[in-house]
């Protein structure tokens, strides 16, 4: 399925995504074509694989609390944290998009009983909100609004995985003042960050004007990333209190996917190096 999607041309499915989000339909019907799903975290294996690789790449105490960024379809790390020795998690998205139906989280409370992990044994009767309820988790569907919510100093983990990238770039500085006032002074964060384009892969969004991109009714048609790159991502890091305590670029191109000339002007002057950066992973900690 994702082998089909990356065939289309990127102009193709940036013209459709356009189209399409203009019709009257909610995300659950549109997680039904996969230019629309927001990612894999509705595959037990994946979601535990997921959060343990952000789990294993920190420190944390006993009953740790953990905040994720853009859990998508599902609230699985809810149940993973928990299993994990979570004392609370908060779940923060930008709108409803997790599986309402119960089915998907027993399945995933037995995948987790398989890893000997321990998850609540619930009655047949049961909702999303007492799954939440009984691994002591929030889901939070307001984006920066929601986490204003969170009381300062209270998360000792925070973690996304291919997140950062969508937050829009004029929110994205005061999301990060955000995530430095609710972290602990001695919590950390762990994030996965993909910079490629959501048309195809490569760095067709580098192509437009932040004129145009940034503008609401193309920002929610689907294919948004904020096209902030790698070393400017880690200078709003450092501005907004954190320091990194560990950096990894997963992934490059051997060679630019667009030639510069192609770029808006305002992406020229980045340096090859930076341009060839595709997927990277930071640990940040409070300074």
């Amino acid at each position: 399925m994702v082998f089909l999607e990356m065939q289309i041309p990127w102009w193709v499915k940036l013209s459709a995504k356009l189209a399409l989000a203009r019709l009257p339909l909610d995300y659950a019907a549109w997680r039904q074509l996969p230019i629309f799903k927001h990612g894999f975290m509705a595959e037990p294996e994946y979601a535990f694989t997921v959060f343990k690789r952000h789990f294993e790449a920190v420190e944390l105490p006993p009953d740790f609390v953990s905040l994720e960024l853009g859990p998508g379809d599902s609230l699985f790390s809810a149940l993973v944290s928990y299993s994990l020795g979570g004392s609370s998690s908060y779940l923060v998205d930008t709108g409803a998009y997790a599986i309402q139906e119960v089915e998907p989280y027993r399945i995933m409370a037995q995948f987790l009983r398989d890893q000997d992990l321990t998850v609540p044994d619930w009655e047949e009767d049961i909702n999303l909100k007492t799954i939440l309820a009984t691994t002591a988790a929030q889901y939070l569907t307001d984006g920066i609004h929601s986490l204003r919510k969170i009381p300062s100093e209270s998360i000792n983990f925070i973690w996304s995985n291919a997140v950062l990238e969508h937050i829009r770039r004029q929110d994205f500085a005061d999301f990060f003042q955000e995530l430095r006032r609710v972290i602990k002074p001695n919590g950390v964060c762990s994030h996965e960050v993909d910079l490629r384009d959501h048309l195809g892969g490569g760095l067709n969004n580098l192509r437009f004007s932040s004129n145009w991109w940034e503008q609401d009714w193309v920002a929610n048609s689907g294919f948004y990333t904020n096209r902030i790159r790698y070393s400017k991502m880690l200078q709003v890091f450092a501005h907004s209190g954190f320091r990194v305590v560990d950096h990894k670029i997963l992934s490059t191109w051997d060679q630019q996917p667009i030639v510069r000339e192609k770029m808006a002007p305002e992406f020229r002057d980045f340096s090859d190096e930076d341009l060839k950066v595709s997927v990277f992973s930071v640990v940040l900690e409070p300074i």
